[in-house]
């Protein structure tokens, strides 16, 4: 009989975290929401909040127990909310990609998966990308087709007067297992030409999105909107809308998007 062979103590080790944030929010059949599953590793750890806008939401406050992610890093959040659930998900402070000893890029993955008549907001704090980083970030959203979401994201390019890691960001949205937005974007040095120009950021360091699916766009669809200066609003394919704004600052950004919030009751 042959032994099972030695382990080889001299190959290197996996660079980097894995590391995977895990919520599961559950109607709790008195009108509220139970978390029946908050399971925090690594960097990524979990704590319950109260929700904001009516007793059946449930909260979870995303806090950072380690500086991640860094070059090599692979972090990940996967969120389900079941039929009827209301659950607010938010990040404790800013989140800051920095580089690694290697230079190997990080990755940043969040799933959210929104049941039948089911509510989501995932409203994190600002990414700031910072000088030398490399990271790849990649949100899914599957809705049914009675979900609402909203969705916010908000990059920052450096920190004061420092120059931007790159920075590449995906977002895929289904809704009834068909797609209702897919869209990428590329920003700092190794980032396609342009990026920065006139056609581009213009100069700005923080960019944003809000996404809203409401299935009561279907009675009422949004149109159209310039929100300000530098920041519009467009219908999608759907029960939708998505606002895309870019500022100076994440201060100004921020302003920009909680004045889409209420324009569209949310």
């Amino acid at each position: 009989m042959t032994g099972a062979p030695a382990a080889d103590l001299t190959a290197p080790a996996p660079a980097g975290l894995r590391a995977t944030a895990r919520i599961r929010a559950a109607a709790d059949g008195r009108g509220g929401t139970a978390l029946t599953l908050l399971a925090g590793e690594g960097p990524l750890a979990l704590r319950r909040t109260r929700g904001e806008e009516t007793a059946a939401e449930a909260g979870v406050m995303l806090v950072g127990a380690m500086s991640a992610p860094l070059g090599g890093d692979r972090l990940g959040v996967e969120a389900e909310a079941g039929p009827g659930a209301r659950l607010l998900l938010r990040s404790a402070a800013a989140t800051l990609a920095l580089p690694g000893r290697g230079g190997e890029p990080a990755r940043y993955d969040v799933r959210l998966t929104v049941a039948e008549e089911a509510r989501v907001r995932w409203l994190p704090e600002p990414l700031v990308s910072v000088r030398g980083s490399r990271l790849r970030v990649r949100t899914r959203a599957e809705l049914a087709p009675t979900a609402r979401l909203l969705l916010r994201e908000e990059q920052v390019l450096g920190r004061t007067r420092e120059a931007p890691g790159l920075l590449r960001s995906r977002l895929t949205v289904t809704r009834g297992g068909r797609p209702l937005l897919d869209q990428e974007l590329a920003c700092g040095p190794g980032a396609p030409g342009g990026w920065d120009g006139p056609a581009g950021l213009a100069g700005h360091r923080a960019l944003g999105q809000l996404l809203i699916v409401d299935p009561d766009f279907e009675q009422a669809p949004p149109a159209a909107a310039v929100l300000g200066e530098f920041a519009a609003a467009t219908p999608l394919a759907g029960p939708a809308v998505l606002v895309t704004a870019m500022a100076p600052d994440a201060l100004r950004l921020r302003e920009l998007l909680d004045a889409a919030c209420l324009t569209y009751g949310w």
